[in-house]
């Protein structure tokens, strides 16, 4: 019993000494004033200690929420949240200081930042420390944060953050085409031609200049061939050979190579024999961003 009450003195103990150890030496008594409070969360800030950062932020705004810091502070709330991985509490963030602030003459930062948040918000852990192909994630963060950089390049065309939005922007549009054509690969599989079709010509139709445009019309040519459709299946053919005719669809004769799948007519005698379980062939894939970087 003894022993059972020591060691229950003991681990008291260690659990009191491990909430002082623990605490931050920031953190701000409740009767600081705004410079201190602004001050502290600065040094947090320095020390990425963001949670505390982002608590002494909004101390600073729901006591004073006129004063000489105030604005100042809610910028910094956007960085801390973003820093954070709060990328959804950076995007309100900065919606609220735009919304509150339009003429402030650091309004563009919010923005930025608005349009680096949603540029981030779709990756998760294992995108922050592993290689990861985000063309085969949604694309709805890499629309938005497309859509927040150009209205940042329309309405701040000279702002310090242009040349890293623009640069952004080429690579989101980059990404948003492969997804098209992943989208389309998916459609083959499917044997969904028509929609396999629209995905490429989307391509290159609306994401001219990005690496994805060969293969958006060796999708349409490969599509209009599984369509039947040989004069339109041509023309996809001789933009292909005119422009990248060193694309790997091509011969050397420059002639496309029609792939072939498992539910076409021309399949083997054992795949049929086999009803389609034996010597299936792989359905048309078109992926070669190593060729066209």
């Amino acid at each position: 019993m003894r022993l059972i009450q020591t060691l229950f003195v003991v681990t008291l103990l260690a659990a009191v000494a491990g909430c002082s150890w623990f605490k931050s030496e920031d953190e701000v008594p409740p009767d600081q004033g705004e410079r201190q409070l602004y001050e502290t969360a600065r040094k947090n800030l320095d020390s990425s200690n963001y949670d505390l950062a982002i608590k002494n932020l909004q101390l600073l705004e729901a006591r004073y929420p006129f004063g000489p810091y105030a604005e100042q502070a809610q910028l910094e709330l956007i960085y801390a949240h973003f820093r954070n991985y709060d990328h959804e509490e950076a995007v309100a963030s900065a919606d609220r200081f735009i919304r509150l602030h339009p003429q402030h003459p650091n309004v563009d930062y919010a923005y930025y930042m608005k349009g680096l948040s949603s540029f981030t918000e779709g990756q998760g852990l294992l995108e922050r420390f592993l290689p990861t192909d985000m063309t085969q994630r949604d694309p709805g963060p890499a629309r938005q944060s497309f859509a927040d950089f150009s209205q940042l390049l329309s309405r701040f065309p000279n702002s310090d953050y242009a040349p890293d939005a623009r640069a952004r922007m080429v690579h989101l549009r980059n990404l948003l085409a492969r997804y098209e054509i992943n989208v389309a690969n998916y459609y083959f599989k499917r044997r969904a031609y028509v929609a396999a079709l629209n995905r490429g010509r989307y391509v290159v139709e609306n994401f001219q200049e990005t690496p994805a445009v060969p293969d958006g019309l060796a999708v349409m040519a490969q599509a209009y061939l599984l369509l039947e459709m040989p004069d339109h299946a041509e023309t996809a053919v001789a933009a292909l050979r005119a422009n990248y005719p060193q694309h790997p669809a091509l011969d050397e004769s420059g002639n496309f190579i029609a792939q072939r799948y498992s539910g076409d007519a021309d399949r083997s005698w054992t795949n049929r024999l086999s009803f389609g379980l034996i010597d299936r062939a792989p359905p048309p894939r078109f992926d070669n961003r190593d060729l066209f970087p």
